[in-house]
């Protein structure tokens, strides 16, 4: 699956009934995204932290990242503060990353490019 087909997929409704991924499965799907994306050991969250010369575009980026969330359905955790944003994908209710994690992740990379 190429980047720009991950972003073209809308995220599915997560009610607990999509199974969560394999570790291969996430190997494959992260190996999609841009290289800053980690995934936690645990399998729970998708994580990447830009860095900035300034506060204001910290703020685009947490602002970009809850438009593309709110967008999905499928909302991310955003930290950001002078320089830093970090934007943490998740699907609470299976317990582990879901194809929506990469989704989201994949169409913040193509606004961000």
């Amino acid at each position: 699956m190429m980047v720009e087909e991950l972003a073209s997929k809308s995220c599915a409704a997560c009610e607990g009934w999509v199974p969560p991924l394999s570790d291969a499965d996430l190997a494959t799907l992260k190996s999609k995204l841009h290289p800053d994306w980690t995934i936690a050991e645990d399998g729970n969250s998708l994580q990447r932290k830009l860095v900035f010369k300034a506060y204001a575009k910290a703020v685009y980026a947490a602002n970009l990242a809850a438009f593309v969330s709110d967008k999905e359905g499928h909302h991310a955790d955003v930290r950001f503060g002078w320089g830093y944003c970090e934007i943490t994908y998740t699907s609470h209710e299976l317990g582990r990353l879901s194809e929506n994690d990469f989704i989201c992740a994949a169409k913040l990379d193509a606004m961000l490019a």
